[in-house]
């Protein structure tokens, strides 16, 4: 990357941490060891209130005590710490989870931050390198526009051999869907982890900060920043997001890998590529729509769900700019509403996992150079250096297609 051009904003990491007292060590020295100087750090240390009357959730007090104890006396420039795990500072019920935890964080570094400065999400067992601080900073001042960064990810393995086939079979699944999502022409291809992801202050305050919710929190405020504006999804520092199995959320990296290691993928599938090409027909109709109604492969669909014959006519009615017009659509039809598209087609003709993905590869790149481990492909008995193999494959494929997009930006 070029040097930086003026002066750098200040970097606020925003980090949730429940019952982390046995990861959160290495992401603090990966922070110890930036090469970035001017950041703080914010540790919301959470829990439910009743979590301090539940015996079976005395572990967590102990761990989230445990934390807090370590972080008092941290030697870390410019940390502060959020507790909402002591008694009498947890969690109301109703209010509670890792969204609450984040835009608690997130709203307070808004409100004493400055609007250049930059939020960067992180989790409590997050890797990342030296100079990953330092490249955000580069890229939101290389693009002063940009209202986010979905950050490039790569989970690390480890011993357990049973751990690492959900893992890799859920990578899989992630960059598989994002990599279809791409191609079919929506902005709302990336990834949504919350280790993973940054925002300017003013981008934040924009739009009104992030909703909180018990899960997928991530993958709505990237929704809301990409409806705002660019979300980047290039950087050459990757971060490497825990391997582990986690039920703190109802769904995500921890939940899909626990059902994972009983055999159910059913809320995780690899769908049929032909209903992405539907999706990317849709899209390439948008246009056309703007003149007056136009059949669409996603109409049955959006009309039942929005209980409306012709969603696009008051887009039509409201928009007189085809530019704006368009933009509208890609506001309805947005990346909910595709997941939910897909859902609907997969549970009408549900499908092979191996073989959809088999089929996406050999359409799209025939020369993938795993025509023998596709052939073969069984998610659930096929060695672990086959299925590492495909995710690099696929890593490297979404990476490199990044990386062209950020070129053009």
């Amino acid at each position: 990357m070029p040097p930086m051009q003026g002066k750098p904003p200040t970097i606020h990491v925003a980090l949730p941490a429940m019952n982390e007292r046995d990861y959160i060590g290495r992401t603090l020295e990966c922070l110890q060891k930036q090469s970035f100087g001017d950041f703080h750090t914010w540790i919301c240390v959470n829990q439910p209130e009743s979590f301090h009357e539940n015996p079976e959730k005395q572990h967590i007090c102990q761990n989230n005590a445990q934390t807090l104890s370590l972080l008092k006396n941290y030697k870390l420039p410019n940390l502060h710490i959020i507790d909402k795990s002591s008694k009498g500072k947890g969690w109301e019920e109703g209010k509670l989870g890792v969204g609450m935890a984040r835009k608690t964080i997130m709203d307070t570094i808004a409100s004493v931050a400055s609007d250049q400065d930059i939020i960067l999400s992180l989790d409590a067992d997050t890797l990342f390198g030296e100079n990953y601080l330092a490249s955000v900073c580069r890229i939101f001042l290389q693009n002063p526009d940009a209202m986010g960064l979905s950050n490039p990810y790569y989970h690390p393995l480890g011993d357990d051999n049973k751990l690492n086939r959900a893992m890799l079979r859920y990578e899989i699944y992630m960059r598989y869907y994002a990599l279809n999502m791409r191609f079919t022409g929506t902005p709302y291809y990336f990834t949504p982890l919350g280790s993973a992801m940054a925002a300017p202050v003013d981008a934040y305050k924009k739009i009104n900060g992030l909703t909180a919710k018990k899960s997928g929190e991530d993958f709505y405020f990237l929704q809301k920043l990409a409806k705002a504006g660019q979300v980047l999804m290039y950087n050459t520092e990757i971060i490497y997001p825990g391997n582990r199995l986690s039920n703190r959320v109802f769904f995500g990296t921890g939940p899909a890998m626990i059902k994972g290691l009983s055999g159910q993928w059913s809320a995780y599938p690899l769908f049929n590529p032909e209903f992405f090409k539907e999706i990317k027909k849709t899209i390439s109709i948008f246009p056309d729509l703007f003149h007056g109604p136009h059949p669409t492969p996603m109409d049955n669909f959006l009309s039942n769900h929005f209980r409306c014959p012709d969603i696009f006519e008051p887009l039509r009615k409201n928009h007189k700019n085809p530019d704006r017009f368009v933009k509208a659509c890609h506001e309805k039809v947005d990346g909910l509403r595709i997941l939910q598209y897909l859902k609907v087609q997969h549970e009408q003709n549900p499908g092979c996992d191996e073989e959809n993905l088999a089929t996406f590869l050999t359409e799209n790149f025939p020369d993938n150079n795993l025509t023998i481990e596709l052939k073969e492909l069984n998610f659930s008995a096929s060695p672990i250096d086959i299925l590492n193999k495909i995710r690099k494959f696929l890593f490297e494929t979404e990476l490199k297609f990044q990386k062209e997009d950020a070129k053009q930006i």
